[in-house]
């Protein structure tokens, strides 16, 4: 287990380049000069020219890219226009809130699709099951940017019940988590239901009923243990998509996250700030991967053997 998890740690530094590379050629192919947008239209060639230099941009791309480099290296993605502040303290201000809405929507996620999505299997063909599935397409198609807006109409304005912005109490984690969660619960349903049905199909499973095992506990131990691989796969990269759509989300609830961080960053024009919030994100999403591969190793020794 040692040396496939130092493999797959030595394959993810080519990824890391690639993705700070990738980060750093953001300001180079965005049309226009992005100090000029920065500073508008009337600017003095003055102040371009002053916060030209203060970005490093005036200095060779090759200079600035090493220069990146080392930044990301030693955690020092610049300065914040905006605030003044080094943008790692700023994001690490917001980092808690983002992966406190991130769980709270996985969990939401977990607890109401794993259940859904076993028992539909387990009653495959049957109104159980339809039910299920239409439940996960009417989760599949509400966009974030509908279904916030209307929890808080109902739970907000017209009931009362819940806090529609802030962060404080766990009342107020309620709504962005479950805007979050519900269209994960209704992937990651339809994916359970896909492995556990697929497993329930092999002889194993029909051999452990022979020896006497009763039905709930055959799905559960035998087909569900063995059909996780694709259930974790999608968890991760749902993990990954969570903190994507946590940019709405936390727009739309004024949670005080990374993701509003991004927005307020953009409508100021804070490049280090934007730069430091998309290179979180995609770390963020290449880490899950990672954590997804160690855990194939982990539920099945034939990968890490292979």
């Amino acid at each position: 287990m040692t040396r496939f998890l130092v493999r797959r740690l030595i394959l993810t530094i080519p990824v890391l380049l690639g993705v700070a590379t990738l980060v750093f050629s953001l300001i180079h192919l965005v049309p226009g000069d992005p100090v000029q947008m920065m500073l508008g239209e009337s600017a003095a060639p003055e102040e371009v020219a002053q916060l030209r230099s203060r970005l490093g941009l005036d200095r060779p791309m090759l200079v600035q890219y090493g220069s990146f480099l080392r930044g990301v290296a030693a955690a020092d993605l610049g300065q914040s226009l905006r605030t003044n502040q080094p943008v790692t303290s700023v994001i690490e201000e917001r980092l808690p809130a983002t992966f406190e809405l991130a769980l709270a929507s996985m969990l939401v996620a977990i607890v109401v699709a794993l259940p859904l999505g076993i028992v539909a299997a387990a009653r495959a063909g049957t109104a159980v099951d339809h039910g299920a599935t239409t439940l996960a397409l009417i989760g599949i198609s509400m966009p974030n940017f509908w279904f916030g807006p209307l929890l808080a109409i109902v739970f907000s304005v017209s009931l009362g019940w819940l806090p529609v912005s802030g962060r404080g109490s766990l009342a107020h984690i309620v709504l962005p988590a479950i805007t979050l969660g519900a269209p994960l619960a209704a992937t990651l349903a339809r994916m359970t239901r896909a492995s556990v049905l697929e497993e329930l199909r092999e002889p194993y499973v029909l051999a452990a009923r022979a020896r006497g095992l009763s039905r709930a506990r055959a799905i559960v131990t035998h087909a569900f243990r063995n059909g996780l691989i694709p259930i974790v796969t999608v968890l991760g990269l749902q993990f990954g998509s969570v903190l994507t759509g946590a940019v709405i989300t936390e727009t739309i609830f004024a949670w005080p996250g990374v993701g509003r961080l991004l927005v307020q960053s953009i409508s100021a024009r804070d490049y280090p700030a934007v730069q430091g919030c998309i290179l979180l994100i995609a770390v963020s999403y290449m880490s899950m991967n990672l954590l997804i591969d160690v855990l194939y190793g982990w539920l099945d020794p034939r990968i890490r053997h292979a």
